[in-house]
């Protein structure tokens, strides 16, 4: 009788749990995917400083770099409001995220 069961369920046991596994594995890289940063639109101060420049593909996830005009230089992007105001620095996109 234990022979049986061995022989017949362990197989099925192991299937399981490889369907299982395999939808685990899909489930983390989704979750992965999700945590990229959504782009948003970033402008500089022109010469009356007013955000009227740009856009400039940035996010607005606080991180180490600030997003700048030449990626690494020129003057910092920012969020506007209403009027067209610099009020909040980007961060710069790395890799996606």
């Amino acid at each position: 009788m234990k022979t049986l069961f061995v022989k017949n369920v362990m197989p099925a046991a192991v299937a399981v749990l490889a369907i299982a596994g395999a939808f685990a594995t899909t489930s983390m890289q989704s979750t992965a995917k999700n945590k990229t940063v959504a782009i948003q639109q970033g402008y500089y101060p022109d010469a009356s400083n007013k955000c009227t420049q740009g856009p400039v593909n940035c996010s607005d996830i606080e991180k180490e770099q600030l997003c700048r005009l030449n990626v690494t230089s020129g003057p910092t992007v920012f969020e506007t409001d209403d009027q067209n105001n610099c009020v909040q620095p980007l961060y710069r996109i790395v890799n996606g995220q």
